[in-house]
């Protein structure tokens, strides 16, 4: 249980976050290249600038996180839920491209989250 902790400008990379609870924890501008974040809770957090690359979010909780500027490229996002999450229009555009599958826990399909076309 991570609820609320402080993680900005962190170099965590391969870090292991897997069914974390972390509500409102605070990732900006940190490193998460190749992080096992699967199942973790994220919900009201702030994931802004942060580089999530080959990381695994499959079925994280990512409603109303703030995701403004961080980058996806090989993240697997299956079952992720992104509701309300603020995300920049070019992310969310790469992220429909790739975007499958419903989040075990919120039952909402990620492709619905993101407001996929």
């Amino acid at each position: 249980d991570l609820k609320a902790s402080g993680f900005a400008n962190a170099n965590m990379e391969g870090a292991d976050f897997s069914y974390a609870q972390l509500q409102g924890a605070v990732f900006s501008a940190s490193i998460l290249r190749n992080a096992n974040l699967r199942g973790a809770d994220f919900t009201y957090g702030m994931l802004d600038q942060t580089d999530f690359a080959n990381a695994d979010l499959r079925d994280a909780i990512l409603v109303d996180t703030i995701l403004l500027r961080s980058t996806f490229d090989f993240t697997r996002i299956e079952g992720a839920d992104f509701s309300g999450a603020i995300l920049d229009q070019s992310q969310i555009k790469f992220l429909c491209s790739r975007a499958s599958g419903t989040n075990p826990t919120t039952g909402v399909d990620t492709r619905e989250s993101l407001g996929c076309d």
